[in-house]
């Protein structure tokens, strides 16, 4: 929870009236509320930020938490998929939650949704089926009254009921016109009291009953049988019948045992549930038909995940009061945020129990910040890897993706994955992620993918980084550093002798060696042919390339720079790691001798550099000052070399050392 006051203490509170420890504050936006969505990718903490709200506000509020991805919602109760829908199903959920006394809320009844739900439900009953008319009809009358009350009246209306079907079976199997009529005409003649009888009326405003609540509800149960379009209008209004319920319960006799609002939770609200249930009540609103109940949302992905025209605001500006005014369109009805990653000193604070395990540097914390962005479920899951670092591995970041779990036995970089990646997807973004480029990335997918639908399953997978909110880069496939270093973990892991992960980079080496791949033609780059041998971990080509473009009088020191980083942006798995070493001056026993030209001093100069800069950018790597200092040292020696670029090369040579020092990308 950390960095999320702003919504715990800020926004919560003044929307819904109470604060976590029950006291009464002042309620913010009178009729005319806001719904918030919280918008984020994966692991980015929407669903532990909406368990607190649950659990520190059911003791003063009615609160119901609904996962909108949950199998409950896939499958009915009672194997009859004619007369139940994932909106259905979430209504009842979400109705069930709200039911139980609260102290200072009194008594919460569903009569209007019971109803609702009861005519839906006969829309799929036919004759002999007594055992499921009953086991439905006793559900829903958990919405409507207490148990006890239920069972006096209920077994009576049910018996009726099933007598009446019987009754219409003996000439034929019922059309279900006939059956929901008769269900509803039985509902509010025999089961609904008189307040019961009064709720019901707001089935009057259905389409087409012209203030008839008995010809509402039956519209109602005709057209959620035929679905389609029909189906979605019978199903919006029961979902304003569950807020209608929860209206009347706040404005009615029993009003003043209540104060403050209901809370209302959606997780993963970008599934069909969630989707309609914020639409329904974005429209309504928008309509002026308005409500007590506080509606916070969270689906997965970016800013595209929240309505058109919501009101877009900082996660921090949900502290202060006004940030929200309704506009013209009824997107402008919700009132949209990024959940933030956590800042440096927030993983510091999680870090803090984790560095007191010997051996483990004190800037550990630093180097997983760098590594995951400030992602609260990275950052979790890493930290209790500090303890399980394999034996012999030095305490880095890559060495705690090597750590195992213990609850499920997979590495944390496994498990990460897990967590992150639908596994559908899994195995293809693995491959993809050492693509540089969309055309690489279909050049790899056409040969490495052929079984998960080649080129179209790497469509498929850039449109799940989208959908998911990940971060989008042209140069990069998987943008994200944190997704992006897993992935490469996991490629270069799941083979004993590394196959795959050659494998993959041959590939994108030869793709990007050639000007044509498979009778298309595309630029080449040699840096980024050398960055993929560098993966492969062979170094002399790279270091030959960038000895003899730093001697060309006609490229810029800056271009040479780029080359350099794109070259050292390789990633590195091996273990042990020898690149301190050589950046410090030792010789790579792994590496032929080659020929070092006419100016051996200036390739083992280059050769320090490159390894002391990919050693220093390597996310999975910890800082160290003094290949930092190495680096800065061979930079400047350069700048003295450099016939054009001594001010380009000496800048880099400071900004460079700096930046390593501050854990920023450079």
């Amino acid at each position: 929870m950390y960095g999320r006051d702003a919504l715990l203490k800020g926004l919560v509170p003044r929307l819904v009236g109470v604060t976590p420890e029950c006291h009464r504050v002042r309620m913010e936006y009178g009729e005319d509320l806001p719904v918030v969505i919280l918008t984020g990718a994966r692991g980015l903490g929407k669903t532990v930020l909406l368990e607190r709200l649950r659990n520190t506000h059911r003791r003063c509020i009615p609160v119901a938490l609904l996962d909108c991805e949950s199998p409950e919602l896939t499958d009915p109760p009672h194997g009859n998929d004619v007369s139940w829908t994932p909106v259905t199903e979430a209504l009842y959920v979400l109705a069930e939650q709200l039911v139980p006394r609260v102290p200072g809320a009194g008594d919460m009844r569903f009569p209007r949704l019971a109803a609702g739900l009861l005519a839906v439900a006969s829309s799929g009953w036919g004759p002999d089926e007594n055992e499921r008319i009953q086991a439905e009809a006793a559900r829903l009358g958990t919405l409507l009254a207490p148990e006890s009350r239920w069972e006096k009246r209920g077994r009576a209306w049910l018996g009726k009921v099933v007598t009446r079907l019987s009754d219409l079976a003996a000439t034929g199997i019922p059309a279900v016109d006939i059956v929901v009529e008769a269900t509803v005409e039985s509902l509010l003649e025999e089961l609904f009291d008189r307040s019961e009888r009064k709720a019901a009326d707001w089935y009057g405003s259905y389409p087409n009953a012209g203030g008839n609540a008995a010809r509402g509800l039956v519209l109602l149960g005709r057209h959620f049988h035929r679905g389609d379009g029909h189906r979605a209008v019978a199903e919006r209004h029961l979902i304003g019948a569950l807020r209608a319920d929860l209206t009347a319960a706040y404005t009615g006799p029993g009003r003043l045992r209540r104060f403050g609002r209901p809370l209302v939770l959606l997780d993963n609200a970008q599934a069909g549930p969630g989707r309609l249930i914020v639409e329904s009540v974005l429209h309504d609103r928008h309509e002026g038909v308005h409500d007590r109940t506080v509606v916070i949302a969270a689906p997965r992905g970016g800013d595209g995940a929240a309505p058109e025209h919501a009101v877009r605001v900082r996660f921090a500006e949900l502290a202060r009061p006004g940030r929200w005014r309704r506009g013209q369109e009824p997107g402008s009805g919700a009132l949209a945020t990024a959940l933030p990653p956590l800042e440096a000193e927030d993983v510091r604070r999680v870090f803090d129990r984790a560095e007191d395990a010997p051996g483990v540097p004190a800037g550990l914390y630093r180097c997983v910040h760098h590594l995951t962005g400030g992602h609260p479920l990275a950052v979790g899951l890493l930290a209790e890897a500090v303890h399980r670092i394999p034996d012999g591995r030095e305490p880095t970041p890559g060495a705690l993706l090597d750590a195992p779990v213990r609850a499920t036995g997979r590495t944390t970089g496994a498990e990460l994955l897990h967590r992150l990646v639908p596994a559908d997807c899994l195995e293809g973004l693995v491959i993809l992620a050492a693509a540089r480029d969309p055309g690489s990335a279909e050049a790899l997918a056409a040969v490495r993918l052929r079984d998960r639908g080649g080129v179209n399953g790497m469509h498929r997978a850039r449109d799940l980084l989208r959908r998911e909110g990940w971060d989008e880069d042209p140069e990069l496939f998987v943008a994200d550093l944190l997704l992006r270093s897993a992935l490469l973990h996991r490629l270069h892991r799941q083979d004993p002798d590394s196959a795959s992960w050659r494998a993959v980079h041959h590939t994108l080496r030869d793709y990007h060696a050639s000007g044509e791949w498979r009778g298309q033609r595309h630029a080449p780059s040699e840096p980024l042919r050398l960055h993929h041998e560098l993966a492969l971990g062979r170094a002399e080509s790279a270091v030959v390339h960038l000895r003899e473009s730093f001697r060309r009088p006609e490229v810029p020191a800056r271009q040479w720079l780029d080359e350099l980083l794109a070259i050292t942006s390789a990633p590195y798995f091996a273990v042990p790691d020898h690149r301190r070493a050589i950046a410090l001056g030792a010789v790579d026993p792994r590496q032929p001798p080659q020929d070092h030209g006419d100016d051996p001093v200036l390739h083992f100069r280059i050769r320090r550099l490159l390894h002391a800069v990919w050693l220093t950018r390597d996310p999975l790597a910890l800082h160290d000052a003094e290949v930092a200092e190495r680096m800065a040292h061979e930079l400047a020696r350069l700048s003295d070399l450099h016939r054009t670029g001594s001010d380009v090369l000496w800048q880099a040579s400071r900004e460079w050392a700096l930046r390593a020092g501050q854990q920023c990308t450079f």
